[in-house]
């Protein structure tokens, strides 16, 4: 059996997607949810529904009993409630005895200078030190983090960061969907770590070229101060800890952090990673 957690988000729904069209049986997938309702439609296409909500300790357990692998998909939120939440992952699939873990990390996670690798650093040292068989599925950055909000800014004209000429290797999140997949589908994976990231990097300037390109517009990069960055984000009602995230992240991507291409995404895929173009043309078309 195969448990999911997170199973009602972008991600984890994109997975069980990729479970169900390799043909693994409904019968031998859950989905763990925090709210059971939001899954209605996964459980109508067979898939058993378990409630497991990161915050009450108490759920993981029974949602994680009988897995034979766990794909542990990473909790959002501010920094201490990420590392309360994740430990209590942990601790609940090594009561459980789960078969397997397969953690959705961060790329370079060892020594990533990002701030939000700090969780998956605290993350991983505990499965390690659970003694769980696990499987680290250190996943570079999506293209969407930058293309969901791209129509907006093709309507301003300008696409606005931090990042410099800095360099982004991203693949779309179905890439890193179909590839947890695939993992939790294959044998002999315990012990492994991918580092995935696209087979091409590109630049915020190149970003804006390609939604000009594609939309007719003039759209420019604007380089901004990280101050001024961070005022935008807070303008438009991010949360102060995701305002943090975001402008320390295109601050370590002009620093080079996210650039490198290491070809484990697309090895495992069997084809080429997602190109920019297409994601820039499916965040165009709503």
């Amino acid at each position: 059996m195969i448990v999911v957690t997170a199973a009602t988000g972008q991600f984890g729904r994109l997975v069980i997607d990729a479970l169900l069209d390799r043909g693994t049986p409904a019968s031998e997938i859950v989905a763990a949810v925090r709210t059971p309702a939001k899954a209605a439609d996964i459980a109508a296409r067979g898939v058993e529904v378990r409630e497991a909500d990161y915050s009450k300790p108490e759920t993981l357990v029974p949602a994680f009993t009988g897995a034979d692998k766990l794909l542990f998909v990473s909790s959002t939120g501010p920094e201490a409630d990420r590392i309360a939440h994740h430990a209590a992952v942990v601790a609940a699939a090594t009561e459980a005895r789960v078969g397997q873990l397969l953690y959705t990390s961060i790329y370079s996670a060892s020594d990533s200078p990002l701030g939000l690798s700090r969780v998956h650093r605290d993350t991983e040292a505990r499965i390690a030190a659970s003694g769980l068989p696990s499987v680290l599925l250190r996943n570079g950055w999506y293209t969407e983090n930058y293309t969901g909000s791209l129509a907006g800014a093709v309507e301003r004209g300008a696409v606005a960061g931090s990042a410099g000429e800095g360099r982004i290797a991203s693949a779309a999140r179905i890439d890193f969907a179909e590839a947890a997949a695939i993992v939790l589908l294959a044998d002999d994976q315990a012990g492994k770590v991918y580092e995935l990231t696209g087979d091409t990097n590109w630049s915020l300037a190149e970003l804006a070229a390609e939604a000009a390109r594609q939309s007719g517009k003039e759209v420019a990069y604007a380089n901004l101060p990280a101050e001024k960055y961070g005022e935008i984000l807070t303008g438009v009602g991010l949360p102060a800890f995701l305002v943090e995230l975001l402008v320390d992240a295109d601050l370590r991507v002009s620093e080079g952090a996210l650039a490198g291409i290491t070809g484990d995404l697309s090895g495992l895929l069997g084809r080429p990673t997602t190109p920019l173009a297409d994601t820039v043309a499916a965040a165009l078309k709503g």
